[in-house]
């Protein structure tokens, strides 16, 4: 299939009208103008490839809903017909190997299911791309062939890891919870060695869940001959976390890197990243991927050639989701059936990785799929892990100064609230009672570089002893390696409120059980999209109920949450998205159905892993030293006076962007205090500057003093 297409794809440069008008431009870099696409893609529809000639219609623009396919080639064809009949003239010449039907190259199975037959499309759509991208670079740098990377040697590749892995925690030293890592480690290589399919390590917050997957991966895709490892997360500060492990453990100094991270904050113009990083970002080309849902799904569910080029990566790969649980709910039932699709159909392994394993199973889209669990004995491991006890303030509901001042009575403890205001509530009370010189604050108004400064300075008094309060949102919770003795939480979904848990006597290094504080605050605020899941967590936890740690009230309340989320219902989102997908409406998954009135595409109903798109925010106030704002200052002022942004300086502002919810612009006042980057309009979607006030604790200040723009 992918021969045949590849073959195809450019059949319509043949025409006498195409080459003439290469020759005129060949000196100037103006494109031909001249269709080349039609008439491959006509050829392989009329010979039986059907919509699978949709990849050759779509490999420069895109693919296209297939029900319009036949009426678009026809339409570009009709336009010059003496274009196609030239380059017809020429194709037995071209192509003497050409058979008068190609319906015999589709797999029986790929015909016979419409949803096998629609990710087939993707992975060789993707394959199609990315070859004829890599050939186009071969051949403008003068090179015999395009360049790609040999299959690395994974046998090579484990034995360093473990190695390696071996000599680091040596050098820790014993803790209470040593010996519980090392079997679940062994656990997941005992499991590497069985056939490729959908494994689960459900292992409590602290169990080594990083390393153990690693291991399994590298072992497994050793045994089975497979060609990567993509290792998924939900958020950045994960991803860079677990980066950094994997390439600490796999790369050698001299030679290609192993590990790849690409997410939207790696940086592929620091010359420390050098040229493979930025080519193997387009294409993953890299034995080990570290990257974000984000980039992995809407990737699998694009339809641009850029952004598909790394898909047919997925196929004979071990993928591994951490933190599982953190996936939509929106947008499981897509995500859900094209991982079993890899699996089943094209040679993937799937790790589900997670403290607070969802219960997957209980959704259509992987009812029939088997299973392997890593851990052999998942509540016995729960309860030898066991290292907090719970407590519940929920009636009557204790006020946010109050939490504040229980957790400043504690030598270290750490608030977790589910609003940057409750975040920022809580810091004040602290600072106001002159706890400023230990207490520390963690939210999204804060840029990454703020937030990496705050954790350092965390984790280095509780290493060393020395008093700490911190209050974060809920960007602390999953993956984040902090350890305090005391966690106070606000009511949560029952997930948010174990990965909580995980931060407190993390390393088991207590004398008793660390302490859970879980309150309802009478002042607290939370998500909209938390009611339904709160509602839920409440029917199974709390005083005289379960803890958030029971496995079996976990799963009532993964059912109960999927039960009223009406997840298998048909209009819902993700059944809708799964209705196109059925007939191969490429664009109506990415960007979501024609709406007849309007023209226009509603990106509602579109596969999208973040509902509500923010307002990327640059703060140059948030630099460590005046010289580094200043010369932040510049960066900006010199992006907003270019005719064309330079991609190294935009990137260079990453780590001082942050983002904020497009409901912030409906904040008097909170307009006035951004100013457009790109463009002369404060929206969704633009990078925007501010020039408001930028707290040195706390981050943006959405609370301007309107009396200041009184003239």
């Amino acid at each position: 299939m992918a021969y045949w297409l590849a073959a195809l794809h450019d059949v319509g440069k043949a025409a006498c009208a195409w080459q003439e008008r290469l020759a005129a431009v060949a000196q100037t870099g103006r494109p031909v103008g001249v269709d080349h696409k039609a008439l491959g893609t006509r050829v392989a529809f009329d010979r039986g490839l059907g919509g699978f000639a949709g990849a050759i219609f779509g490999h420069h623009g895109g693919l296209i809903d297939a029900p319009r396919l036949r009426e678009a080639f026809r339409l570009r064809l009709d336009e010059v017909p003496a274009n196609a009949a030239s380059a017809e003239r020429r194709l037995a010449g071209l192509l003497p190997d050409l058979p008068d039907r190609l319906d015999h190259f589709v797999p029986e199975e790929w015909r016979l299911d419409p949803m096998v037959g629609e990710m087939a499309l993707r992975l060789c759509y993707s394959a199609l791309v990315d070859a004829d991208s890599l050939d186009t670079s071969a051949h403008f740098q003068g090179l015999s062939g395009p360049r790609v990377r040999p299959d690395v040697d994974f046998a090579r590749l484990y034995k360093t890891f473990e190695q390696r892995r071996r000599s680091e925690l040596a050098g820790r030293g014993c803790t209470p919870i040593s010996g519980l890592r090392d079997q679940v480690y062994a656990d997941c290589l005992a499991a590497a060695e069985q056939d490729r399919g959908v494994f689960r390590l459900g292992a409590p917050t602290g169990a080594g869940k990083t390393l153990a997957s690693g291991g399994f991966a590298l072992r497994h895709a050793e045994k089975h001959g497979l060609r990567r490892v993509v290792v998924a997360v939900p958020f950045l500060t994960i991803t860079e976390q677990n980066a950094s492990v994997y390439r600490r453990l796999l790369d050698e100094g001299g030679a290609e890197p192993a590990v790849l991270e690409h997410h939207s904050q790696a940086d592929f113009d620091d010359p420390r990243a050098g040229r493979w990083a930025r080519l193997a970002a387009e294409n993953w080309d890299a034995p080990v991927v570290v990257t974000t849902f984000v980039r992995l799904f809407e990737s699998l569910y694009a339809r641009k050639p850029s952004t598909m080029r790394r898909v047919h990566r997925l196929a004979n790969s071990v993928i591994v989701l951490d933190e599982v649980q953190a996936l939509p709910h929106a947008m499981l039932a897509p995500i859900l059936d094209g991982l079993r699709l890899l699996v089943r159909h094209f040679g993937a392994t799937v790790l589900l990785s997670s403290a607070t394993q969802p219960e997957f199973w209980a959704l259509d889209e992987f009812k029939d799929v088997p299973c392997v669990d890593l851990v052999r004995d998942a509540p016995r491991l729960v309860s030898d892990l066991r290292r907090v006890r719970y407590e519940w303030q929920l009636d009557p509901r204790p006020l946010l100064a109050s939490i504040a001042d229980q957790a400043a009575s504690e030598r270290a403890a750490l608030v977790v609230v589910n609003t940057t205001a409750d975040a920022k509530a809580v810091y004040e009370r602290w600072r106001d009672g002159e706890l400023g010189g230990v207490a520390w604050h963690l939210s999204t108004r804060m840029c990454p570089d703020h937030r990496r400064r705050v954790l350092e300075q965390v984790r280095r008094r509780l290493l060393h002893g020395e008093p700490v309060l911190l209050v974060a949102t809920q960007l602390i919770e999953a993956g984040v390696d902090v350890d305090f003795p005391v966690v106070f939480r606000a009511m949560a979904p029952a997930d948010s409120l174990l990965q909580a848990a995980g931060r407190a006597n993390r390393e088991g290094r207590m004398t008793g059980a660390g302490r859970v504080v879980v309150f309802a605050a009478e002042d607290g605020g939370q998500p909209p999209t938390y009611k339904t899941l709160v509602g839920c967590t409440e029917r199974q936890f709390g005083p005289g109920k379960a803890d958030p740690d029971d496995l079996e009230a976990l799963g009532r309340y993964y059912r109960n949450v999927y039960d009223l989320l009406n997840l298998a219902d048909g209009q819902h989102v993700g059944q809708r998205i799964q209705q196109a997908r059925r007939r191969w409406e490429f664009e109506t998954v990415a960007e979501g159905p024609m709406d007849a009135s309007t023209r226009r595409r509603d990106r509602k109903v579109a596969f999208r892993m973040i509902d509500d798109e923010g307002i990327a925010v640059v703060t140059p106030q948030a630099a460590e030293t005046p010289e580094l704002r200043r010369d932040l200052e510049r960066t900006v002022e010199g992006l907003r006076q270019a005719p064309v942004p330079d991609l190294v300086e935009l990137r260079r502002l990453q780590a001082y962007t942050t983002s904020l919810h497009p409901s912030t612009l409906r904040r008097s006042g909170v307009m006035a205090l951004m100013r457009p980057v790109f463009g002369d309009e404060v929206r969704r979607g633009v990078l925007v500057e501010w020039v408001g006030d930028y707290d040195a604790a706390t981050g943006i200040d959405l609370d301007p003093h309107l009396e200041q723009f009184v003239i």
